[in-house]
């Protein structure tokens, strides 16, 4: 296997570092936007080069099940970093058309990345019980209620991930002393071993983070494709038609009602014709037209009464028009009794 990897080895190793500096260009970019040309043609080339390596250490066989991390060479160690890089590249692409796509490969990349190295021994992790491929079926799964949340995985996930960045950091601080060593060609065969170990490690703890992540996006996609798949109709409950509400005026009590009325002109409960005979059956107006009284000339009189009876109530009728004055006033206090308390402008004992 080393014999065959030496002879592909320079063209190998020259795409693994072709692809890993474009990575590392973008990441370090200042351009404003990620979907620039210039951007997205880095991340062209870089996937580019790092798929054609990938073929390249497939048909090589570098990697295999059956063999432990000490059978590996060192100078091969840094090719199992592949994948890790493709599904960093892959996240860069912007095509929001396509964005679901760049997530599952992505994370189908990363997911090979991890069991490549569990099944070297790199690292000790576990996967979330939420992510949904085969890759990860060496991870057991916590059971969990669909309804309540688990606190105790919560807390252990919390945990986890505290514990990952203090290691990411003390694995880039090691890398940092140990790059220009390795860079130069200074460093023995230990030095380098250990070095892309190291960097190993890190892209472990980088590719469960971005697994995570990729997860919770997908799940957003997959809830706003069901909004715009369901029909306009069902998306909630609709309301019962509500009967129309007479419009209604309160008044102080009944009493005022039937005097003043309601606040509002009434509507006409008979024709004028129809007043006009219950005015006549009422000895009201006569049979001769329609404006002159009847005699004798009372409007309350009912049909038939006496003469006696007939005089009493005109007598009243005049003493009442003779006295208008203080019928008026007897209305106007009638009428300020109605919108004033009682009580009311009454300072007596008030200091």
């Amino acid at each position: 296997m080393m014999a065959e990897a030496g002879a592909g080895g320079p063209r190998l190793a020259e795409l693994l570092a072709l692809g890993r500096r474009l990575w590392e260009e973008l990441e370090a970019s200042t351009e404003p936007s990620s979907g620039a040309p210039a951007v997205q043609e880095k991340v062209r080339q870089g996937l580019d080069a790092l798929q054609r390596a990938a073929a390249m250490v497939a048909q090589l066989e570098l990697f295999s099940e059956n063999e432990e991390l000490e059978e590996i060479a060192s100078a091969d160690l840094k090719f199992m970093l592949l994948p890790a890089l493709l599904g960093a590249l892959t996240l860069k692409q912007v095509d929001l058309s396509r964005r679901r796509e760049h997530l599952e490969s992505a994370r189908e990349h990363f997911l090979r990345f991890l069991k490549l190295c569990r099944n070297y021994g790199l690292g000790s992790f576990q996967l979330s019980p939420g992510t949904s491929s085969e890759e990860g079926a060496g991870s057991p799964s916590v059971p969990q209620e669909p309804t309540q949340p688990n606190l105790v995985a919560m807390a252990m996930s919390r945990t986890a991930k505290i514990e990952r960045y203090k290691q990411k950091k003390e694995l880039e601080n090691k890398l940092a002393s140990m790059s220009s060593s390795v860079e130069s060609g200074t460093a023995d065969e230990d030095q380098i071993r250990e070095f892309y170990i190291l960097q190993i490690q890190k892209w472990i703890g980088t590719s469960l983070e971005e697994i995570e992540s990729i997860e919770q996006e997908l799940v957003i996609l997959r809830s706003r494709d069901v909004a715009r798949q369901a029909p306009g109709g069902s998306r909630g409950p609709s309301r019962p038609a509500r009967a129309p509400v007479k419009p209604f005026i309160l008044t102080r009590d009944a009493a005022q009602a039937r005097v003043f009325g309601v606040g509002y002109p009434g509507l006409p409960t008979m024709t004028v014709d129809d007043w006009y005979e219950q005015r006549q059956r009422q000895g009201v107006v006569s049979q001769q037209g329609f404006g002159e009284p009847a005699s004798p000339p009372c409007p309350s009189a009912p049909a038939g009464a006496s003469d006696e009876e007939l005089q009493k109530q005109q007598q009243e009728t005049e003493e009442e028009e003779d006295d208008e004055e203080a019928l008026q006033k007897a209305r106007d206090w009638d009428d300020w009794k109605d919108t004033h308390p009682r009580g009311y402008g009454n300072r007596h004992n008030m200091g």
